[in-house]
Formats: C-alpha cells, structure tokens, sequence
C-alpha cells in the first residue's frame, strides 16, 4: 500500500463532505441487493495475509487510525469526571515525546461518543478543540423505546451541543422485510437531527443474514444518513470484516448511483492495532483513500487505541510499554 499520502495528512475530524439529501425508496434496487456469503469470506480472510505494513509505514497507518477513532465511552457508571478525562485524552492521545519523535506536532482523535446525559461536560471539555461530541440516541443499544421519545431524545442531544448523532433502526422492520417502515423511521431521525450529521446503526449481528445487512444499509443511504455503522458494541456479535465488505460495497454501489459519499463506522470488538490495519486496508482497496478520512470513516472503539500507543511506543524506542502506561484517563 502507498502510504506517504497518510502519513503526513493533517487530522480533518470536522465533516466536510456535502449532507446525504437521501432519495425516494427504491424498493426495486433494494431488493436486488444480494450477498454471496463464501466469496465474501474468502476474500474477507485473505486481507490479514496479503497486506501487511511495517517499520514506518505502520506507524503512518496507525496514526491515521488515532485521527479515525470516535472515543467512546458507554458504561452505566460513567461520570463528568470520566468523560472529561476521555476528552482530555482525545486532545493529546499520544505523549509529546511520541509525537515529535515521529515527526507530529499534534494530534486528535475524530470524536468523542457518550450517552445524552454526558454530552454537556463531553461538549464543555473539547470547547476549541475541534473534536465533535457524538451521542447514542434513539433508545440506544436496542431502540425499543416509543418512538416520541426516541425523536425527543435526538432533539435533546442536539440541543445540548452533540454535532454527531448515532442513532439504532428498529431491527425488527429489517427482520420483517418492511423497507417502507425501515425508510419512513431512519427519515425522521434524519429531520429530527437537523444540521447534526447522522450515523445509522444496523446491529449486524442481530440482522440475520449479510444480505439483510446490505438492503438496510441501502435503504438507509436512501433515507438519508451520513453514515453507516455496523453495531451498538452491545450485541454478541459486533464488527466484523465479511460485514463491513458487505456495508462498503453498498456505500460504494450508493455513490456510484448518487454522487454522495457515505461514511462508514465499524464499531464493537475493534481493540487491536492490527486489526485497525486491516479496516483501514479494507476501506482503501474497497473505497480509495477518500474514505480513509475521518469525515468518512471512524471506529467506534473504547480500548484500540491503548494498543495504539503500545505499538507506536515500540516503533519509536524499541520497546513495549505496560498497559497502564497508556491509561484513557
């Protein structure tokens, strides 16, 4: 992989792309949209083999996953005080001496994730930083809650300073086949989020099928999100690499039709730097280096970037640090 171009470009966290204006349902190439599973696996499982990066090229790579990252926290027992820790780390993710060392005068990560009662002290700590607040709504993670009330909640978060929204389809109209009902909900989410960016969250794992997982992600580009995310990090399966080449390949098929870049966030069991590699290589030989920005592309992840640190460390001295050395607090 040409990596020069990554190395040295600067952190874009804020969204540049035009809004996805989304378009009429069109059930016909919804229903169109197919998965061939096994070709899907072998081409899934040859990407760790054939494309590796080392020495300086992975330490590029991996800066590049640092600007890429939503730090998130979603736990029942978080605090102002944890959250405003977090942001302290999206600010300065790496040591000083890490950064200069690898040529960097500074570094952010691409967002902060929280719940809606965290996004004020999540909105206070990043004030000038560039770093957006982005809030789980709609009844995150399973989105059961009576749909008012979802509407309300993205309105709320909103309103309290979250510039992100990552918004759960109710995963039964997928399950049923109900496209319109799918469309008609993720449209008003959309409205709802007025000029706060959306990402669409399609709990793959509770899906069913890939070829499930292409239709939704289609029919929410239709109905106008601004990304597409794979999971809530709460289901038993999350991220996956075949469900991400299903989720990219819709992206690519929607900007192919439509012009509109859509971004894409692989969220849930993301903690090792090796494995941000092969996302990031996925998204390159699927996307191009467009999508490798972080307007386009984010992990949702708590813990990757710890393991970041840990391998950066050890490209920059030779030596692996302990874990509690690159604490998210």
């Amino acid at each position: 992989m040409q990596t020069t171009d990554i190395a040295r470009t600067a952190p874009l966290p804020r969204l540049t792309e035009p809004r996805n204006p989304g378009l009429a349902l069109d059930l016909g190439w919804v229903r169109a949209a197919t998965a061939n599973r096994s070709a899907i696996e072998r081409r899934c499982a040859s990407l760790p083999a054939r494309r590796s990066v080392k020495k300086d090229y992975q330490a590029a790579w991996l800066l590049k996953a640092i600007t890429c990252i939503d730090l998130t926290t979603l736990a029942g027992d978080d605090t102002a005080e944890r959250v405003r820790r977090l942001c302290a780390k999206a600010r300065q993710p790496l040591r000083p001496d890490l950064l200069a060392a690898l040529g960097f005068d500074s570094l952010h990560t691409g967002a902060v994730c929280v719940y809606h009662e965290m996004v004020a002290p999540a909105v206070a700590a990043l004030r000038g930083s560039g770093i957006p607040v982005a809030a789980v709504s709609t009844g995150f993670p399973a989105g059961l809650s009576p749909f008012a009330l979802r509407l309300a909640e993205i309105g709320e978060s909103v309103a309290a300073g979250a510039e992100e929204i990552d918004i759960v389809i109710s995963r039964r109209h997928v399950l049923e086949g109900n496209w319109q009902a799918l469309y008609d909900e993720m449209r008003l989410f959309r409205e709802a989020c007025g000029e706060a960016h959306v990402k669409a969250i399609l709990a793959t794992g509770e899906l069913g099928t890939l070829k499930n997982v292409a239709r939704a992600s289609l029919v929410c580009m239709m109905a106008g999100a601004d990304f597409i995310k794979t999971s809530t990090g709460k289901e038993a399966v999350n991220a996956t690499l075949p469900v991400s080449l299903v989720m990219i390949r819709a992206i690519r098929d929607y900007y192919d039709r439509t012009g509109i870049r859509i971004g894409y966030k692989p969220a849930g069991g993301i903690s090792k730097a090796k494995d941000a590699l092969v996302y990031l290589s996925l998204i390159k030989e699927e996307l191009g280096n467009r999508w490798l920005q972080p307007d386009l592309f984010r992990f949702g992840a708590s813990s990757l970037l710890g393991d970041i640190e840990r391998q950066l460390e050890h490209h920059v001295t030779g030596a692996y640090s302990a874990g509690y050395r690159h604490a998210a607090g």
